[in-house]
């Protein structure tokens, strides 16, 4: 694990302008999923100092607008065009001849038109994320908006390697066949860890602004993080099961889509935990 693939985790997430130097392996690649919570947690360090700001000024839902707007700028629409591509493919009618049915949903997936399926996806994406952001907004205590507002995209990155690491290749290029092929129980233990760990430092930080205060661990929270990660692995479990049955594996456009919809998981088990 090196500085370059956390370099290529951020260019693979983000439209950041981040270029690595050298060769890059398969390996590189796959090890770069370690650190995928690592831009989550870039990302929601902005989102919960945008949301902090924008209160201060704006109602909840102004600034619920802002937040995904931000957050689609800095994915650059990548994990939506995922999505879209995603449902587009699921809606193809059965035949009743399996192979030539899967064969046609992976050309549909490929196509870059997007279809009115797909462009229902997203539009039903967005307004569910604002609605249930803006629910936080509104409904939790003191800083714990913030703290959710962060929370989101760093367990929506890591929903995609527990996804990766059960799914199984239908596709002979695109760079989602270098992770669904390549990782193993290594990188799932890994990132898992990196993760809770910066989680819980998160809540540290949140909870403790004076830098010196010693921090008293909260079993509740600790238990909130358990709660979101059995339902968003549960999740991703269901979904590569639908996702198999429909197309006989996984592809890069499918990765996307569950980083999108692990999010409306989060958001909904969040505002259930209340």
């Amino acid at each position: 694990m090196t500085l370059k693939n956390i370099l290529l985790a951020f260019q693979f997430l983000t439209i950041i302008p981040i270029k690595t130097t050298g060769e890059v392996s398969d390996k590189d690649i796959a090890d770069s999923s370690i650190f995928f919570p690592l831009v989550g947690v870039f990302q929601g360090l902005l989102l919960s100092a945008l949301s902090f700001i924008s209160l201060r000024f704006f109602s909840e839902g102004i600034t619920a607008a802002f937040i995904i707007f931000i957050y689609l700028l800095t994915n650059g629409g990548f994990h939506l065009d995922g999505l879209s591509d995603t449902f587009d493919a699921l809606s193809v009618k059965s035949t009743g001849n399996r192979e030539k049915d899967i064969d046609k949903r992976l050309a549909v997936m490929k196509d870059s038109t997007v279809g009115p399926i797909g462009v229902a996806a997203i539009c039903l994406m967005i307004l569910m994320k604002y609605l249930l952001i803006r629910e936080i907004l509104v409904s939790s205590p003191g800083i714990g908006k913030y703290l959710l507002i962060f929370l989101m995209p760093v367990f929506s990155k890591w929903a995609v390697i527990p996804a990766a690491y059960h799914g199984k290749n239908v596709r002979t290029d695109g760079l989602g066949r270098i992770f669904l092929e390549n990782l193993n129980i290594r990188h799932l233990l890994l990132s898992t860890a990196f993760m809770l760990v910066a989680c819980l430092a998160a809540f540290f930080i949140y909870q403790r602004p004076a830098l010196f205060a010693p921090p008293s661990v909260s079993f509740g929270f600790f238990v909130f993080l358990l709660y979101e990660m059995l339902v968003i692995y549960l999740f991703c479990l269901f979904f590569i099961t639908v996702l198999k049955g429909r197309f006989g594996g996984l592809t890069g456009d499918n990765l996307g889509a569950v980083h999108e919809i692990s999010e409306l998981v989060f958001l909904i088990a969040a505002l259930l935990w209340r």
